[in-house]
């Protein structure tokens, strides 16, 4: 019991937390150049970097914190609308999950509200087009229940400032997707597959 709790807390403290600039390491690159590219010493990437134990050795596709480049801000606080639109959609997506899969939904887009790439509010991350079929088939209307109310809090109140989190999720029994196949999976919670 011990061990799937302490496996679950790493899961989620893999995905809770937001990326912070990274660059992709491209095929030739070198810790060196990468410094050089960015305006800060080969020390100060290596420290942004504990991951990477020899900078000598990096792999294509790698991701590589540049430090002082963190543009993160993250969503500390939201409007009751905002925070019951967000557990109506926990509930429509994460009904029949564990608790931890419907924290890590919230979480999502919470990562995404945060992420540069999407829409800066919760409102627009959900009702971006295409992105949560909730919203597609109308279930996204109904009430949120109780405990969806309180993994929405508990997202909120996450530190997801350090290291990387998901900025997907789906269930791989009931949805098929190349592209999110080849992202990284961040955790697998219930049903839900996470990727970022």
């Amino acid at each position: 019991m011990r061990k799937l709790i302490a496996i679950t807390a790493l899961g989620l403290s893999m995905l809770i937390a937001p990326p912070a600039f990274a660059y992709e390491v491209k095929s030739g690159d070198t810790m060196s150049e990468i410094a050089e590219e960015h305006g800060v010493t080969l020390y100060e990437l290596s420290r942004a970097n504990p991951q990477i134990k020899n900078v000598n050795l990096i792999y294509v596709g790698q991701n590589i914190v540049i430090p002082g480049k963190n543009e993160y801000k993250p969503v500390t606080n939201a409007t009751p609308y905002e925070k019951d639109l967000l557990a109506r959609l926990v509930r429509a997506e994460a009904e029949g999950e564990p608790y931890d899969g419907k924290v890590a939904v919230a979480i999502v887009v919470l990562n995404r509200v945060d992420h540069p790439q999407f829409p800066n509010s919760i409102k627009e991350v959900i009702y971006q087009p295409g992105q949560f079929t909730p919203v597609s088939n109308g279930a996204i209307n109904q009430p949120a229940d109780v405990e969806s109310i309180k993994a929405v809090e508990e997202a909120l109140a996450y530190d997801r400032s350090k290291g990387y989190g998901s900025l997907f999720f789906y269930n791989p029994k009931t949805s098929h997707s190349h592209w999110l196949d080849s992202r990284p999976t961040t955790v697998v919670i219930g049903n839900h597959v996470f990727k970022k």
